[in-house]
């Protein structure tokens, strides 16, 4: 006999990222899941459903959405809201910013690490379980992170830490 056992991955978050997260859920329980209905009931009211294209996708659609609310849910679940002004930021930490040099062509970035969920390039956001934002953390000023990418290791070095 064996004992199966499901570790739950704690997803860390910010108040407004979870409140977004929550706001999404909120909105896809509801307005989603009624939408979703309607348009099957307008499929099904079109006659023979072994032969309704529109019956099916709908279907598709209610199915992607039930597994989009599951996730959601899951990551509810296992959400922990941590307070940013209560970092250690001795080192890289999730939810600190970070200033950091490639040391092979000396520009400098600046991101903020934060969960998958509110991971967002456009806003220099990355997710702590990417390449760059896993080499960094633990890192302290003055380190440097080796990060695997498709095209071999880059290096950088933590130049600041801050909120």
């Amino acid at each position: 006999m064996f004992k199966l056992v499901v570790m739950s991955k704690i997803n860390y978050l910010t108040q407004e990222g979870y409140d977004k997260l929550e706001k999404e859920l909120e909105h896809l329980t509801t307005v989603g899941r009624a939408a979703a209905a309607k348009a099957i009931a307008e499929a099904r009211e079109k006659g023979d459903l072994s032969e309704n294209a529109e019956y099916d996708a709908a279907k598709d659609a209610q199915g992607l959405l039930e597994l989009k609310i599951n996730n959601m849910s899951k990551i509810m679940a296992n959400a922990r809201v941590l307070d940013e002004n209560d970092l250690d930021l001795s080192k890289v930490v999730v939810f600190a910013k970070v200033k950091i040099k490639n040391l092979a062509n000396k520009k400098e970035f600046t991101y903020k690490l934060v969960s998958e969920s509110e991971a967002n390039l456009k806003e220099k956001k990355i997710s702590v379980t990417s390449p760059i934002g896993n080499s960094l953390l633990g890192k302290k000023i003055g380190e440097i992170a080796d990060v695997k990418t498709p095209r071999g290791f880059m290096k950088f070095e933590i130049m600041d830490i801050f909120i």
